[in-house]
Formats: C-alpha cells, sequence, structure tokens
C-alpha cells in the first residue's frame, strides 16, 4: 500500500520511504529523515553533490569534545559524501539549472539510500543521475557509493571528484586539528584528532569506474584531498563511478590511518559489500520487524521508527549509549537521558538483548562520573548526570542563551533537581535481568549500578519527625512545566521501589556470590545499618494517595494550584509554557507529560503498587485532560496511547499513537531538523507491542491481550525472554504466542506451550475486527453504496502488472506468457506470484524480495498514469452516483491502489478505500468488500460490487452483496448483471437490470 505523507512530499511502501520532490524548505528535516547509519556512526541525508546551507554531518559513538557552554559535544566527523560531477565545465546542482524529475527512496530492509534525478544544465545538456550510498552492517568500518551518470541529449565531458572534507563543523564550531594526509596507490587518506578529548580518526576512500575509460588524478589540497575522474561521455550511455571510504578512531585501535589503508585495500567490490550488509540487515529484521496489515502508513511509520533505533545502537561498543537525538541531528549534542534507559531500551531489551546489554553497561562504566557528581552536591554513592556523555560527568548546561540579543539567559534545573533518573537507570537493569536471568552480568555489573545508586537515595531524602515520614523536596518530576517541586509521587514512588530492589539484590548476591558481595561492601561501604536505613525509608517514605479513589496527588499541593481547561487553548500551534511563561505555569495544572500516569505505566508491568485498573481510569479521567500532549513532550503520546488502549478508548490510542508514529516523518513539532526522537521510537514500539499487543508477563512468559485498532487486521511480532524466541500472530482479539527456539548465549530457561488460539489462519470475527460477518441474505434494492475494482474495471493495469510480472519472470528464468498472466486477474501479488512459481522452492525471504522485486518494477510504469489512463464512462459514472448520494468505495487486492487512485485524479470522488493491506484472505474470500461496506456504513445487502475478475465475483456474492460483471460472461457470468464495460453506462440502468435480476 502507498500512502502520502502531508505536504512532505512522501509515498510510504512497504519498506521504502519515497521522497517524490525537492522542497529546499524542508532541506535540514529531510536531511535528518533520511538518516542512514550501522550502529557506530550515522550519517544525515545530505546531498552528495552539496546545497547550500546543507549540514552535512557523520556521528561517531564516543567522539566527543569540548565546546563552551554545554560542556561537550558528539563531534561533526570528517564529510565523506562529496561527489562533485562537472557537465560539460557545469557543476552539478540542485540549485542551479532545472530538475526534470526526483525521486529519493530510502530502503529500510537493506539500509539503502538512493536518489533519481534528471537535469537539466544552464547550458541545456539533460543528463540522469542515479545516487546510491550505504553504510556496511556487516562491517562498521566500511561505506560506499555508487553514481550512475546516463546523457540524455548530448557527448560531452564529465568530471567526477570524489573526495574527503576535513573542514567539517559542529554548527560554525571546528573541533578537528589536522594532523596529516596523503595518496596510496589505493587512493586517499586523512587524519585528524579532536582538539580537547584527543580522540584521533583516520579514514581513507578509493574510486573506481566503469562504462567508460577515465583518467585518475589525486588532488591533496591541505584537509580536503580529492580523487578525480574524467572521460568522454556519449548519449544514453552509462557509466558508474563507485567510491569506497573505511574509517577509524583511536576508540578502536592504536593506528587508525593505518586501519583504515590496510581495511580499503582488501575491500571486495561494491555488488558484495552490499550483499554483505542486507544480509546482515536480514538477520536482525527476522527477529525485530513488525508486520501490520489493515494500515499501510502505521506499517511502513513502525518500521521506520524501529530502523532509526538500529541504525544508532551500540553492536560492539559498552562504553556508549544512543543520544536523545540518535546519531542523526546536533540537537541535545548528542547528550544521553533517560530516555534511552526509559523509552529506547525496551525494544532491544526484547529483540536485541545483547545490545540491551551494552547500553546498561555504559552506565557501570560511568558510574564514576555519578560519583562525581553526588560528592559534589554532598551527598554519597552514585547520583546519575541528568545529561550525560563521555565520563558520566553531568554536561546538562546551566543556562539556555537566547537568540534575540535582549532576550533573558533562561536557567535549567534539571541537572540540580531531575533526579528521577536515579531510580529509572536502575529499575531498566532490573527489567534486563528479568527478561535475560542473566546472572553473570548482573553480578559483575548490575548489582554495583543498583547498590551505588540506592546509596545515594539515603543521603538524599530527608526525615520529618513532625509527621514521621520521609521526604524527597526541591525536586522536577517527569513533568517539566514545575520545576521546584516537594515530594513528587513519581519520584518517591520509584525510590521506594528501587530500595526494595535494591533489598532483593543485596540478599541474592550475598547468598550466591559472597565474594562479590565483601568486594562491593569495601567498595561501597554497604552494611546492615544501611540496609535497615533502606528499609526504613521504604516504609516511611511520603507518597499523596488516595487509598479510597486511587487518586494520586502529582506532589505537595498540585491539588491546590489554578486549574486550567486545555480545550479553551485548542487553536494553538505552540506548548502551554510558550503560551503562559515559564514562571506562570509553575502555578497551574497543566503537565509538559505524564507524571502520575508514567509512575503507573511503569509499575503496570509488574502490576505493582499504586497501579490498578480502577487507579488507571481515575487519574486518566483527571491528568490525561491537564496533560499538554500535542506540544508538550515528545515522550507523551506513546506512554498515553498504551494507557488509552489498557481502557479501551481505541479511537484515541490510534490517534496519540500515530501522533507519535509520525513525528519526524510529517515533522509535526517542527524540529525534526535537530535529529531523530529516539524516545518516541522506541515509545512506539512499546505502544504496538505492549499496547495494542497488550503483552503482560505471566507464569514467566509473556501472554498477549490484544485490543488492535479497528482498520487492523494482523499484527506478528517476536519476542525474546528468558533464552526464548517467542512468535505472536495477532488478529483482533486473539492471536498465537508461542516459543519456538532457544538462544544458546542466554540461559536456556522457558515454557514452549502455545498461549491462546492455535490456528488463526482463518478470518476470525470479532468485536474489535472491522470485518463483519458474511450475509447470507439476498441483496435487497435499497442500494445505498457502490464498490469498484480498480482494475479493468475504472482503469486498465493489467498491461502494466503483465509487464513487470513478465520482467521479474524472465529474470528468475520461469516461463510466462500473457496466456498465463490472464490466471491473475483479481488475485492479490502473493497468490499471484505463487501460480507462477508453480512448484519450485523458494525461501520465504526470497518470496519477499521478488514480490517486493515486481512491485518496484510497478509502480515504475506507474509513474506515467495520468487521468487519461481511466477507461471509457468510468469519470461519468462515478460523478452520477455522487450525484444520486450513492457512497462510493475503491475494494482492490492491489497494494498500489492508493497510489492509482491519486494518479488517475479521482480520490476526491471516493468515500473509502479498501486495499491489499486492509484484509487477511484475499479474493475470492469476502473479506475486502465486507470491509469496504463496513468502511462506507452500508450494508452488505445495500451494496454493489463492480467487477472484472472472476474471484472478484465469487467474493461479491459471498458477501451478500450485488455483483455486476465487466467483460466476457465466461469470465464473470456468475454476476447480477454483466456488461462489457462502463462505456456509456447509467446508473439507471444498472439498478434496473439489478432489479430485473432479482426479479
Amino acid at each position: 500500500m502507498e500512502t502520502k505523507g502531508r505536504s512532505r512530499h512522501f509515498i510510504y511502501t512497504d519498506w521504502i520511504l519515497t521522497e517524490t520532490q525537492f522542497d529546499p524548505d524542508q532541506l535540514h528535516s529531510k536531511e535528518t529523515v533520511f538518516t542512514i547509519g550501522n550502529g557506530y556512526l550515522g550519517t544525515r541525508g545530505s546531498f552528495e553533490e552539496g546545497y547550500p546551507s546543507a549540514l552535512p554531518t557523520t556521528f561517531i559513538h564516543g567522539v566527543y569534545d569540548d565546546v563552551p557552554v554545554v560542556y561537550t559535544e558528539l563531534v561533526n566527523c570528517p564529510d565523506w559524501l562529496p561527489l562533485v560531477v562537472m557537465v560539460n565545465g557545469e557543476r552539478f546542482r540542485l540549485d542551479q539549472g532545472e530538475i526534470l524529475q526526483y525521486e529519493r527512496r530510502l530502503n529500510l530492509r537493506q539500509g539503502l539510500l538512493c536518489r533519481s534525478v534528471r537535469w537539466r544544465s544552464p547550458s541545456g545538456k539533460t543528463i540522469d543521475f542515479y545516487f546510491e550510498r550505504f553504510v556496511s552492517f556487516a562491517d562498521q568500518h566500511v561505506l560506499a557509493q555508487r553514481c550512475q551518470l546516463t546523457p540524455v541529449d548530448f557527448d560531452g565531458v564529465i568530471e567526477v571528484q570524489g573526495s574527503i572534507n576535513g573542514y567539517t563543523e559542529n554548527q560554525g564550531f571546528n573541533h578537528w586539528v589536522g594532523l596529516d594526509q596523503g595518496k596510496t596507490d589505493e587512493g586517499i587518506w586523512l587524519q585528524r584528532r579532536t582538539r580537547n578529548s584527543q580522540i584521533e580518526l583516520g579514514i581513507a576512500a578509493k574510486m573506481t569506474i566503469s562504462g567508460a575509460e577515465a583518467s585518475l588524478q589525486v588532488s591533496t589540497a591541505p584537509g580536503y584531498p580529492t580523487l578525480s575522474m574524467t572521460f568522454l561521455a556519449k548519449a544514453q550511455q552509462t557509466v558508474t563511478v563507485e567510491k569506497f571510504v573505511t574509517i577509524f578512531t583511536s576508540r578502536e585501535v592504536e593506528t587508525p590511518v593505518a586501519a583504515a589503508k590496510e581495511k580499503l585495500a582488501y575491500l571486495p567490490d561494491y555488488a558484495k559489500l552490499l550483499k554483505a550488509s542486507e544480509q546482515a540487515w536480514q538477520e536482525v529484521w527476522q527477529q525485530c520487524d513488525i508486520v501490520i496489515e489493515g494500515d499501510g502508513t502505521a506499517a511502513f511509520a513502525v518500521r521506520y521508527n524501529l530502523f532509526e533505533l538500529l541504525i544508532a545502537s551500540p553492536q560492539h561498543d559498552d562504553k556508549v549509549s544512543i543520544p536523545a537525538k540518535t546519531l542523526s541531528g546536533f540537537g541535545y549534542r548528542g547528550h544521553i537521558f533517560w530516555d534511552t534507559e526509559i523509552f529506547m531500551l525496551p525494544f532491544f531489551l526484547f529483540t536485541q538483548p545483547t545490545i540491551a546489554k551494552n547500553l546498561l553497561s555504559y552506565r557501570w562504566h560511568t558510574l564514576p562520573g555519578a560519583r562525581r557528581k553526588a560528592s559534589h552536591y554532598g551527598y554519597k554513592g552514585a547520583m546519575f548526570s541528568w545529561e550525560s556523555a563521555a565520563t558520566g560527568d553531568e554536561v546538562t548546561p546551566r543556562w539556555s542563551l537566547p537568540t534575540d540579543f535582549y532576550g533573558e539567559d533562561v536557567r535549567i534545573w534539571c541537572r540540580d533537581r531531575e533526579i528521577h533518573i536515579n531510580a529509572d537507570i536502575p529499575y531498566a537493569v532490573w527489567n534486563y535481568w528479568q527478561a535475560t536471568g542473566d546472572d553473570e552480568w548482573m553480578e559483575k555489573y548490575g548489582a554495583e549500578i543498583i547498590l551505588d545508586a540506592a546509596i545515594f537515595w539515603s543521603s538524599r531524602v530527608e526525615f520529618n519527625s513532625e509527621s514521621q515520614k520521609y521526604e524527597i523536596r526541591g525536586v522536577i518530576g517527569t513533568d517539566e512545566y514545575h520545576e521546584f517541586v516537594h515530594n513528587n509521587t513519581f519520584t518517591n514512588r520509584m525510590v521506594q521501589w528501587h530500595l526494595e530492589k535494591a533489598m532483593a539484590v543485596y540478599d541474592w548476591l550475598a547468598h550466591k556470590y559472597p565474594q562479590r558481595t565483601r568486594e562491593l561492601e569495601d567498595k561501597l561501604q554497604l552494611s546492615s545499618e544501611l540496609q535497615n536505613h533502606w528499609q526504613d525509608i521504604i516504609a516511611k517514605i511520603l507518597l499523596f494517595y488516595d487509598s479510597s479513589t486511587e487518586l494520586i496527588e502529582q506532589f505537595e499541593g498540585f491539588f491546590q494550584l489554578e486549574d486550567i481547561n486545555l480545550a479553551d487553548y485548542q487553536d494553538r500551534d505552540r506548548s502551554m509554557q510558550a503560551i503562559l511563561g515559564i514562571e506562570k505555569i509553575n502555578k497551574y495544572q497543566v503537565l509538559k507529560q505524564p507524571d502520575v500516569l508514567m509512575l503507573l505505566y511503569l509499575m503496570r508491568g509488574y502490576l505493582d503498587f499504586p497501579y490498578s485498573q480502577k487507579a488507571l481510569q481515575t487519574n486518566w479521567d483527571y491528568y490525561a485532560p491537564r496533560t499538554d500532549i500535542t506540544y508538550g513532550s515528545s515522550l507523551g503520546p506513546a506512554v498515553h496511547a498504551i494507557l488509552a488502549s489498557d481502557l479501551n478508548i481505541s479511537t484515541e490510542a490510534y490517534k496519540l499513537f500515530m501522533q507519535a508514529a509520525m513525528v519526524d516523518l510529517e515533522d509535526n513539532r517542527g524540529n525534526t531538523a535537530d535529529g531523530i526522537h529516539g524516545a518516541t521510537a522506541g515509545g512506539v514500539w512499546q505502544a504496538v507491542i505492549f499496547g495494542f499487543g497488550g503483552i503482560q508477563f505471566k507464569e514467566n512468559r509473556p501472554v498477549a491481550n490484544p485490543h488492535l485498532p479497528a482498520n487492523w487486521t494482523r499484527l506478528k511480532f517476536k519476542l525474546h525472554w528468558q533464552g526464548l524466541w517467542y512468535d505472536f500472530d495477532l488478529c483482533g482479539e486473539v492471536g498465537i504466542g508461542h516459543g519456538v527456539w532457544g538462544d544458546e548465549e542466554t540461559r536456556g530457561q522457558g515454557d514452549k506451550e502455545t498461549r491462546g488460539i492455535t490456528n488463526a489462519q482463518s478470518a476470525i470475527p470479532n468485536a474489535q475486527s472491522p470485518m463483519p460477518n458474511p450475509q447470507s441474505a439476498t441483496p435487497n434494492s435499497n442500494i445505498q453504496g457502490v464498490i469498484f475494482d480498480l482494475d479493468g474495471v475504472l482503469t486498465d493495469t493489467a498491461e502494466l502488472h503483465y509487464q513487470a510480472w513478465q520482467k521479474l519472470a524472465d529474470e528468475e528464468g520461469i516461463p510466462f506468457n500473457r496466456v498465463a498472466n490472464e490466471a491473475l486477474r483479481g488475485v492479490s501479488r502473493r497468490a499471484s506470484l505463487m501460480l507462477i512459481i508453480g512448484n519450485r522452492r523458494y525461501s520465504e525471504e526470497q518470496i519477499q524480495e521478488m514480490m517486493e522485486r515486481k512491485n518496484r518494477y510497478y509502480v515504475e510504469l506507474l509513474k506515467n498514469m495520468t487521468c487519461d489512463d481511466l477507461l471509457p464512462g468510468a469519470i461519468a459514472l462515478l460523478d452520477e452516483l455522487r450525484q444520486a448520494g450513492i457512497k462510493i468505495a475503491i475494494g482492490s487486492a492491489s497494494k498500489n491502489a492508493r497510489t492509482v487512485i491519486e494518479r488517475l485524479g479521482i480520490a476526491d470522488k471516493v468515500d473509502a478505500i479498501a486495499d491489499g493491506y486492509s484484509v487477511k484472505q484475499p479474493k475470492p474470500a469476502p473479506d475486502l468488500f465486507l470491509y469496504a461496506a463496513k468502511l462506507l456504513g452500508t450494508e452488505p445487502a445495500q451494496s454493489v460490487v463492480v467487477e472484472d475478475a472472476a474471484a472478484g465475483i465469487e467474493a461479491a456474492l459471498a458477501a451478500g452483496m450485488w455483483a455486476v460483471g465487466i467483460g466476457p460472461v465466461e469470465r464473470v457470468g456468475a454476476a447480477h448483471v454483466v456488461l462489457p464495460s462502463l462505456a456509456g453506462v447509467k446508473w439507471a440502468d444498472i439498478r434496473s437490470q439489478l432489479h430485473n435480476s432479482k426479479k
């Protein structure tokens, strides 16, 4: 299915994001959206040839350097992208000449970024460009580019310059010192070192050419080594230039330049590098992919968010973590927040546990910085920084500096007061241990994190002798609109929970690893007195909780603040803090993001206090209307979506989920240019799995209690738990989930018992399903809706389908012709492929690849479709139906139906679209037409189907609908009415014939 993003010129298909038009005003946000990476580095989607004001950026994990005000930041590394093309002396650039055609595609399955441009130079030369790039997912130090050039209407001299740009900056700040550069038999290399952190970087590059004879020149201009190839190009002949880059830093090897040059010398060709990378991606997607059927936009958006997490996740480094803006932008300077542990980590925990371990190990490595922070503030133990980088020291800026000459500096209090992170990290550590049973890591690393952070709390709490309660005063909760509060319930309850788990870990460690216990007792000064203190805090910490109503007060005095009705501000385009001001908003009951509800969400997994269904309902009713969910924090919508799903507020849950899922694709907060919203991406995964999938862990296994959105017909995913993989295939309120194989690297214990329905192959009607039960009643004459098939009815894409299938069959060496193509009419893409390949054996991965390849060929052919491709009579009949008040739907098995409709220019003439993504069972099952009728709000017996395929007629009759067949009687004779075409057909004629057929 293809859907278009609003004003972003995007088309979404299963795995591919396509940009159809270049908009300079969206340059920086699109650079973020088209970021590629491999967990070692991330490169923004800047153009190879450059563009005025572009921000070409490559970040490498752990490469930080000092900078004023914000202390340290991820460094923009030397740019490996530059490919300058001179066409008869004129430089190719999108801000000059004329763009005749443009398309950019990001293939999530392959990690491949492509761009096609037809460009006319200022002097009138027309040339086609095809750019391709990837960073290897199989070898983190290898990067590659391909540029294919095809002159359209001229012969001429073309020069391609491939460079390494050593003069990259962080928005005006240069972190690099040039050390050396040079050339070898293989190409060029550059050596740089950061100014303060003294991290050395080595990068090397080479180029190859095919399709033309070219001379090679090397330029070693300081800081900008370049390889140049010049050749004579002929019209309609394609020349391919490939550029290979290797990169290392002193964080991994002692001599980065030598390592880069050596790897460059032994690289295989481009095709082999790409294949290795694709195979690595395939292995990861087999574990991580989420299949959503019935909602093409959501299906792609979820995969996109997972892709952004995967390309930022350190696979081989446990001394780094994922920044809030991943490796995709300058926002937050590459600093690491609680976002990683609470929002991003669950995705890795249940699909890539080794990466989850790396992320948590980073916190162990940075414990010295957390201890320094605690000591600075006069406390004991480890006090984790609100914003962390290489060392774990606090790097939250004290002040936010205005861009206005006369603006006021704004004090940032999070570094001093937002201390709930000191319980959030142990919460994540505990979850990792429960999910993996990794006792070895817990003994060496996790226990120390939990215990040392607990020591901090024993020195941070204050005992109120009057109330005989422990208090934590002067904090910021998760809701950052209130900057100085006492006894925030989220913080206090998380502290209580943390200390409970610290007691349990201490006991477990003493029993199982007495030597390690003694080491930590000496190192951390653990004692029985400290344990008693923890126990006292657990028993006496102050919590504002009404046991009769289960309403929780967010912090001391919150209910006394002035109330506010956010509905009065529904037309705003900015946050409530921007409207009311920093000082004033502290006096109102308005939240930046969930606070009490966030606590309930974190306690939900363990059904722990204060979570209960009543507490959730009560506090949702109170706090959700007071939360600035649209313009407050991007962390809020996904959490609200999960809780709304729990409360069966399905429409609201889906709306909130899509708000989160599309945050960067649609740039709906206007700050995507700063980088990907990493926490939101993690929240999207949680919303799908824990919200709509309803996953909970019972009897030491994951169990699904699904409540899918109305238009989702299937949700399929895998979870890793206690050494086993569990498959889930959910449909409405039913599904399967069973452990299928063990993992030798972790504890191989678990239960393989199937949970739920053991066979979910057929459509199962239920209260949440968008598909009604098939009707056995005879159609009646009170017709309210007409459902049209596309192909062969409104337009003729059969020839395009045939050409695409023929090309695929030829490539695979499978006999195929127009006669065989007739059997594919009205049949789904998968079913068509099964008919073509017959008894030939292919793996599921090969089948998926072939379906995508055929679809790619078909989509290419669709590009030339216009309204002129409508069949005779189609527009006239559609207009007549609208004038008669008859509702119109499209019911097509094609997953490209929406694209066809838009190309034909009839999107405004139809009320609903049911396509190949809408239902699980294709024609001749009635599901597609039943779903279309449901979208129209018409009964099946009041609906007419217009079809040209036997399978479609059979489906219509099975649905209890009227059937109008277009084509020969031999094919559609089972229909109530058979017409040769729609040419000259009037609605009154159809109604009359249907009435006569009933008689």
